[in-house]
């Protein structure tokens, strides 16, 4: 099986070499300005199946059933001890995509922040849905769907999922639109989702072959300033020209991705190794006990039973070949190697280390 995941990577990574073609900047770049924002808010479900908050431990849910109540001159007094089963108190969260218009509708995520068991079933009542800087931005509102499921029986139970959290599809209507400096700056910023100082000037000279010289300028590795037109009618056009330039983004740094905890271990194709010498085998030590009874002979006087433990221990060395990289080894190589060593994922990150401390490795070595 590692054999076959090594040879398809080596497969990949030929397909992705032959295959390189020029992308979109649309693909490259986002336009700064254009992005989403989070909303978030506090609210109650009710209608549950006696699965609600535990009021006597959650004061909160009560307060706020108190409070919703008082909205409509319903005035519960304070001695008055609210004894909740079909309530629970909730955080809603939802994104708010860039351009939205008011009347919209977004979805909500609604997760209980009490002891509620499950949401399957309830409504969301009327919650608003606040920015970082304080303001509403929309109004949520609906039928929570759950994906889990939570049974409890006689001394026994079984969950499924989780069955606290939900969600409302188009649960909120935007009742603001979000600010947007887009249609007033001059200038137009396209940050590149991968820092290229190559791919950042090749954005910069199709822009201004197209437009002319001076209608971009490339900032740094990750902003390429666009000039933008004087009249805001002709700003999508503009962009959607732009978008659909094609370039040939610069090549990506050499790196190798080595995931600690799964042993899933990237190479890209772009990684080189200087000479080295490589070798691996593991140490096998196998101490065995066998016990043998020692009894006396017949008829002697004085004698016992004795139990006399023997040990073995064994010493198994795998013994694998040192190879060597020569100059300017390229990824195909790289995993042939590895895999004629017959090294395991851990066996490879330590293989891996241990040349890049070496100082052979031509790549950037990340260990998530």
């Amino acid at each position: 099986m590692r054999s076959v995941a090594l040879a398809f990577l080596v497969l990949l990574s030929a397909f992705f070499q032959e295959n390189a073609s020029a992308d979109r900047i649309k693909d490259l770049v986002s336009i700064a300005g254009v992005r989403t924002n989070q909303l978030v808010g506090y609210g109650l479900v009710v209608g549950l199946d006696r699965t609600g908050d535990r009021t006597t431990q959650t004061p909160f849910t009560v307060q706020s059933l108190r409070s919703f109540l008082a909205n409509f001159g319903v005035v519960i007094p304070p001695g008055v001890r609210l004894q909740l089963s079909n309530v629970a108190a909730v955080s809603l969260h939802a994104t708010l995509p860039p351009f939205v218009k008011t009347g919209s509708m977004i979805d909500v995520t609604v997760s209980s922040i009490g002891n509620a068991k499950s949401l399957r079933g309830g409504s969301l009542l009327m919650a608003p849905l606040s920015g970082i800087d304080g303001e509403v931005y929309a109004i949520a509102q609906g039928n929570v769907v759950v994906g889990g499921l939570g049974v409890v029986g006689a001394g026994s139970s079984v969950t499924v999922n989780v069955p606290s959290a939900g969600r409302v599809p188009d649960g909120a209507i935007v009742e603001r639109e979000p600010p947007n400096g887009l249609l007033d700056d001059p200038w137009i910023s396209l940050n590149l989702n991968v820092s290229d100082f190559t791919t950042a000037q090749r954005i910069e000279d199709a822009i201004s072959e197209k437009f002319g010289a001076g209608a971009a300028s490339a900032r740094d590795a990750a902003t390429v300033r666009v000039k933008a037109p004087a009249s805001r009618s002709d700003r999508v056009s503009y962009l959607s020209l732009i978008e659909n330039l094609e370039i040939e983004p610069g090549e990506a740094r050499a790196r190798v991705i080595v995931n600690s905890r799964t042993g899933t271990v990237v190479v890209s194709s772009s990684v080189r190794v200087s000479p080295v010498a490589v070798t691996h085998g593991n140490l096998t030590v196998t101490v065995s006990s066998d016990p043998i009874v020692s009894q006396p002979n017949a008829f002697s006087r004085g004698g016992r039973t004795v139990v006399v433990p023997r040990q073995q221990i064994a010493v198994d060395e795998e013994r694998n070949p040192m190879f060597v990289f020569n100059p300017g080894v390229a990824l195909e190589e790289i995993v042939e190697a590895v895999n004629r060593v017959g090294a395991s994922p851990g066996d490879l990150v330590a293989i891996l280390e241990a040349i890049k401390a070496a100082g052979a490795l031509r790549a950037e070595l990340v260990v998530i």
